[in-house]
């Protein structure tokens, strides 16, 4: 253990606080002469972005966290952990802020895509695994946000008010999970719970978080979530996030000196900080050696994607496809070329490279004619102008040249090649427009600020996107577009220049995008136009799915629905194509009415840079695609059991208890279009015997099928009629009222064709326990089930507790 007190001494409580309050948007301060670096921190769910506009050193990007869980693998996910580690270690960052472990309590949550499950057990592990991955790098994690952060609808003020019995049996899990697996860190949500704001909640943070399961990380706050010193000091808040509207720094070194916060409470906190310092070598203790740098981002970011992919549907053995029959394919969907592989808002990276759908068929299939259709395009937003109609972009900050390779800039944080954000106040984007088509072409602004718009000399706009007073959030989280048509002759060039103004000390955040339409067929044509070459085509593939403005962190989705006309879209390239194969790129449930239409449905998340590499092997039979759903999609809407995410007077009650996602689904009537677990793969498995001893179950099954694959083996535990809670259990409508089964454990197996293996699967004593102001451990009969997927059991076995 590392004596940190002999360090602590040396401080004033001015240097004291300094360590506890963020010096800019990314750092806390450095104090040299006690051998302490500069913490570094970055966004990190899927990739590290690192502190600012990096265009020559941009970031790997891996598939979303929800594909993460969908592998139920997790080796891949501390695998991915390293990865992200390693990618933390070459940027300089020593806090990676993630995982998210929030729960999918309703598919309208906008940040769906960047939580694992619905389920807190696969939640966790999955989490745990990750955390382990980054920090065998020493670089730590903040797992987030704690807690009740399970939607986005006035999620910087709203009171989420959740029971006790759920609140630990389900929300609280997963953060309880990975403090036992050693995190060192935990970021403080916006929202309150229960009448008290999270980053003054003392009662979970200091209470449960740090006394009760004895973490010893930091509680860091999200960003200016922290807004009041004493409550905030006092409630278990560590560090208060960044510097602008920091409620700490001067402040709270007067709080301590008026006695209203006291100096050991100020103490405990830099203890934390400095632990973390030691542990991430920013602070000059016992070095120790780190690992090799030799995870290569391009593999992993493939093999999560591949083991995400979950075929949901596959009539007649549409998939895989056998390259040596086909002489057309034909791509259909925009969402095909512009690929969606990573979700908005704090998720966000900059990879070197992204294979879209289109060109890892293309690649995979060099003697092939695979033909290209857009069918329907569901981008309310133009697209970032690209292509051989473009020259070189260049980018400008007051004369000085930002490499850049798109007609989209952004950044949050430090600005590009070392600018001082106080002096920046223009940014320009120059592009030369050779169009190869001539007629009416449209070209677009979004993003946030003050803009002008030249195309050939002549000025197309001037003005602001936003109203007067639109906050910073909204400002970065509500991009908007305007839209300009002008009518260019084919083959001439015509030079665009998108200049873009801030108020001094403004450009901490960017988010630019110069967009271009050319010519073309209008809705139905472009619809026609895909019917008519999958008419003609020996197999379809259609990718569809969400856009950033409607599946995004900072609002909550209004539908299920696809955007668009893709479900028409679908429906009608299946009746000119019984081979049509559906690939859904949505980092969450979507409907799918025409799901009984098509031949194949192959669901993939938001896959990271390998998305079309990966999808290709997958449809082409070179791998197994190896996801089972981490959360329940649903027939319709109004089936789910929990879909609110609307706050009334300030507060949202998760009335429904401990009964979301599949817990709910259980209790009614109504069975959803896709169970929670459920996935196919390319082979069939039997489950040839199941046995129980002490604390763990043993299932062995055999690839019955003519390929090697991989199965995910579920146990569920479900309660006997004797196994009766003795006294009555706060919030769950009765004493007895408990789901009708529940995740109690996983495990994969791969396996050779007619090749058993034996899995054994560890039941933990908390499947058997309920929070009764306490654990409390029910005895009684269980049936232990070994199952495909929550609606497909295999084999049981009765136990007694």
């Amino acid at each position: 253990m590392i004596d940190l007190d002999p360090l602590l001494q040396q401080l004033s409580l001015e240097e004291k606080v300094s360590l506890l309050t963020g010096q800019d948007f990314w750092s806390l301060p450095a104090i040299p002469r006690i051998g302490l670096s500069s913490l570094v921190m970055s966004d990190g769910p899927v990739g590290v972005r690192g502190t600012g506009y990096t265009p020559d050193d941009p970031s790997v990007a891996l598939p979303s966290p929800t594909a993460l869980a969908a592998t139920w693998d997790v080796a891949l996910a501390r695998r991915a952990g390293r990865l992200l580690g390693q990618e933390s270690r070459r940027k300089g960052v020593h806090l990676l802020l993630g995982p998210t472990v929030n729960l999918h309590r309703t598919p309208l949550g906008g940040r769906h895509f960047e939580c694992y499950s619905e389920d807190p057990l696969l939640t966790g592990e999955i989490a745990a695994g990750f955390v382990e991955g980054v920090q065998q790098h020493r670089v730590g994690t903040t797992v987030k946000h704690l807690v009740g952060n399970d939607f986005e609808t006035e999620r910087m003020t709203v009171d989420v008010r959740i029971g006790e019995r759920a609140l630990r049996e389900l929300y609280l899990a997963p953060f309880e999970r990975v403090a036992a697996a050693g995190g060192w860190g935990v970021m403080s949500a916006y929202n309150g719970v229960n009448g008290e704001s999270m980053a003054a909640n003392g009662r979970i943070q200091d209470e449960i978080l740090k006394r009760e399961w004895g973490f010893d990380g930091v509680v860091v706050s999200d960003w200016r979530a922290a807004r009041d010193t004493v409550a905030s000091a006092l409630g278990g808040l560590d560090i208060a996030m960044p510097a602008m509207d920091n409620p700490w720094g001067p402040a709270l070194v007067e709080a301590v000196r008026s006695g209203a916060v006291g100096a050991d409470v100020i103490d405990e906190k830099v203890r934390r900080v400095l632990l973390l310092a030691a542990r991430t070598g920013a602070l000059a203790v016992e070095p120790t050696p780190d690992l090799p740098l030799d995870e290569d981002g391009d593999d992993v970011a493939h093999d999560v994607a591949v083991g995400s992919f979950v075929l949901a549907r596959n009539v007649d053995f549409a998939l895989p496809l056998e390259p040596a029959e086909l002489t057309r394919v034909a791509v259909i969907g925009a969402l095909a070329t512009d690929a969606r592989v990573l979700g908005g808002g704090s998720a966000q990276v900059t990879p070197r490279h992204v294979i879209s759908p289109l060109d890892g068929l293309r690649n995979d299939l060099p003697g092939v004619d695979v033909a290209y259709a857009i069918g329907a395009d569901p981008r309310p937003f133009l697209p970032a102008a690209q292509g051989p109609d473009w020259a070189p972009f260049r980018f400008v900050i007051h004369d000085q040249d930002v490499p850049v390779e798109t007609a989209t800039i952004r950044w949050i944080g430090d600005p590009p090649a070392g600018l001082d954000v106080a002096g920046i106040t223009t940014l320009e984007l120059h592009a030369e427009l050779t169009p190869e088509t001539g007629g009416e072409h449209v070209l677009a602004v979004s993003g946030f600020g003050a803009f002008e718009l030249f195309v050939g000399g002549e000025k197309l706009y001037e003005g602001s996107l936003h109203p007067p007073g639109t906050g910073r959030a909204d400002l970065l989280l509500h991009p908007k577009e305007q839209r300009f048509a002008v009518t260019l002759e084919a083959g001439t060039p015509v030079p665009v220049l998108l200049r873009q103004t801030f108020v001094p000390g403004a450009a901490h955040s960017v988010s630019t995008t110069l967009g271009h339409r050319a010519p073309g067929p209008d809705e139905e044509g472009l619809i026609a136009e895909a019917v008519e070459l999958a008419a003609r085509s020996d197999v379809a593939v259609i990718v569809v799915g969400t856009t950033e403005q409607v599946e995004s962190e900072g609002f909550d989705r209004t539908s299920l629905a696809l955007p668009g006309r893709q479900d028409e879209l679908v429906s009608r390239v299946a009746a000119a194509n019984p081979r049509t194969i559906v690939v859904v790129n949505a980092g969450s449930p979507v409907l799918l009415p025409w799901s009984g239409e098509v031949a194949a449905v192959l669901l993939t998340w938001f896959p990271g840079q390998e998305a079309g590499a990966a999808l290709a092997d997958v449809l082409l039979g070179v791998a197994e695609p190896g996801g089972r759903l981490p959360t329940t999609w649903p027939r319709s809407e109004k089936d789910c059991p929990v879909l609110d995410v609307k706050p009334s007077d300030g507060t949202l009650g998760y009335d429904e208890g401990i009964f979301i996602g599949y817990r709910g689904w259980l209790r009614q009537a109504t069975e959803p279009l896709f169970a929670f677990g459920h996935g196919l793969g390319y082979t069939d498995w039997s489950y040839d015997h199941m046995a129980h001893s002490g604390s763990e179950v043993r299932v062995t099954v055999t690839n019955t099928g003519w390929r090697a694959g991989r199965e995910v083996v579920q146990v569920y535990l479900s309660p006997g009629a004797d196994t009766l809670v003795t006294t009555p259990v706060p919030d769950s409508g009765s004493p007895v009222e408990r789901p009708e089964r529940w995740l109690a454990g996983f495990a994969t197996a791969d396996a050779e064709p007619g090749e058993s293996v034996t899995v054994t699967i560890q039941l933990p004593e908390r499947a058997f326990q309920v929070w009764n102001d306490g654990w409390q451990t029910v005895p009684g009969t269980y049936t232990v089930i070994a199952a495909h997927a929550l609606d497909d059991p295999r084999r049981s076995v009765e136990i007694a507790v």
